[in-house]
């Protein structure tokens, strides 16, 4: 295979994966205008205008990552990102004039306001040398001009009964492109690209609506080099990795895409990916419900009412693909949602040396005690001058450094301690059993225990009741 057509076959994988995230959290089950959910959108790689960022948001982003460029004669680069097409209705009077309306309910679809994703691409060819002092600027800006459109809705009949009335805001921007070769014993650059949202704004255009109206979503960027070779920034070369360290990412984390084997494209994404990400082979198809778990959220689906449904279709033709996937899946297909097994290991083989569960002989593997060549385990810690060890019992206090919604249950709950253990930092931790779980023997069977430093228990006493 060619190097270029092993490039696009990587970019096409890429893809795959970066619609995933341009569309992660697009529409929320259950995946109707009307829920609460689906009125707070568009979380992921937003890029407001300048005048309307508020703390939290941004209208920048920055991507850093090397580059071998071995024989590849330039870098392609293409920006993705939603662009909000705002949506409205108008029913056709009796006159023929069209009036804006909150819903128009027909046979199979309820059609109702909503706010629509527009994909847009930029793509620009960076050549794959470091430019002079003084020389060419390379960045690109773009302007993305507002628009309206009109289209008709017709009944059963053919009948037009209505019409949907698109506009879309101006968005402008920049993608500022930098090449640096690196010292070192191989030729590597540094390629830097900042996307910036630079939309002037009407001032008396206010708030988040108003902002995502002039907004990039889901911004990400695919970045090839055929014959090229893209260091990875989670597991690069020894060689590299006080040059990775250095790298500087904004809101944007970059990873090696396609197969395992495939470094000449890299998606850098608004998530954090692991490199060579890839769609679950089990999945029948884009949910958009953020972090998707596909089973549920079918059944849940197919759950719906039919008045919720024919919502559901009104609001976005995504929706409307996702209703109609879930109403045509074969059982065979809903049984392979329920698991799948990514890799096996034999249950049946003697326990290693050294990784029992904690209450068996030795140490967790986790503890670095568990070294023959480590420290004498610690048997207790004092705690408000009593000492705890194994089979103590305390009185559960954590504090405000953790922060777990489950311990405003665990708060003032009898416990004991089955382990006194050490982390890889050197700081030393409880491991207990509540008093009054009916799963204790299970859990210390297995080694689940609950976790908590010194300060976070209090011995019990006696006088404490129960809670």
């Amino acid at each position: 295979m060619t190097g270029a057509r092993h490039t696009e076959d990587t970019l096409a994988h890429a893809r795959a994966v970066a619609d995933a995230v341009l569309y992660e959290g697009y529409v929320l089950y259950p995946y109707r205008a009307s829920a609460a959910k689906n009125r707070l959108r568009w979380q992921f790689g937003v890029l407001y205008p300048p005048a309307l960022t508020t703390p939290g948001e941004t209208c920048e982003l920055r991507t850093e990552c090397l580059l071998e460029p071995r024989g590849a004669p330039k870098v392609d680069v293409e920006l993705r990102f939603l662009r909000v097409r705002r949506r409205t209705v108008e029913r056709l009077a009796a006159d023929g004039t069209a009036v804006e309306v909150s819903e128009l309910e027909l046979p199979d679809r309820i059609v109702v306001p909503w706010d629509e994703g527009e994909e847009e691409r930029i793509r620009i060819h960076l050549p794959v040398r470091v430019p002079p002092p003084g020389g060419a600027d390379l960045d690109v800006a773009f302007d993305l001009p507002a628009a309206t459109s009109r289209e008709p809705v017709t009944d059963a009949a053919g009948r037009t009964v209505g019409r949907l009335v698109r506009r879309t805001a101006r968005v402008t921007g920049t993608i500022a492109p930098a090449l640096e070769e690196l010292p070192g014993p191989y030729r590597v650059l540094r390629l830097t690209l900042t996307v910036r949202n630079t939309t002037a704004v009407p001032p008396a255009e206010t708030g988040r609506s108003a902002a995502l109206a002039h907004a990039m979503i889901g911004t990400h960027l695919l970045l090839s080099a055929p014959g090229g070779h893209f260091l990875s920034m989670t597991d690069p070369p020894e060689w590299a990795r006080a040059d990775v360290a250095a790298c500087h990412n904004d809101h944007t984390w970059p990873v090696l895409a396609g197969a395992d084997d495939a470094d000449d494209v890299v998606l850098s994404a608004p998530i954090i990916l692991a490199d060579h990400p890839a769609l679950a082979a089990e999945s029948p198809g884009p949910l958009y419900d953020g972090t998707e778990i596909d089973e549920i959220l079918s059944l849940r689906t197919a759950a719906l009412t039919d008045r919720e449904k024919r919502e559901a279709r009104g609001t976005d033709p995504r929706a409307a693909e996702v209703i109609d996937l879930v109403e045509s899946m074969p059982p065979a297909v809903r049984d392979r949602l329920h698991g799948a097994i990514r890799e096996l290991r034999d249950g049946t083989a003697p326990p290693t040396p050294g990784l029992e569960l904690p209450g068996g002989t030795g140490h967790p593997w986790w503890d670095p005690q568990a070294d023959p060549e480590a420290a004498e385990a610690v048997a207790a810690v004092v705690v408000d001058g009593v000492l705890v060890g194994v089979g103590s019992a305390v009185v559960l206090a954590p504090g405000a450094r953790r922060t777990d919604a489950q311990d405003a249950f665990l708060r003032g709950r009898h416990a004991t301690v089955e382990a006194v253990v050490t982390d890889l930092d050197g700081e030393t931790h409880l491991a207990v059993v509540l008093a009054d779980d009916p799963g204790t023997d299970l859990r210390r069977a297995q080694g689940r225990f609950l976790y908590f430093r010194p300060d976070e228990v209090r011995p019990l006493t006696g006088t404490e009741e129960e809670p």
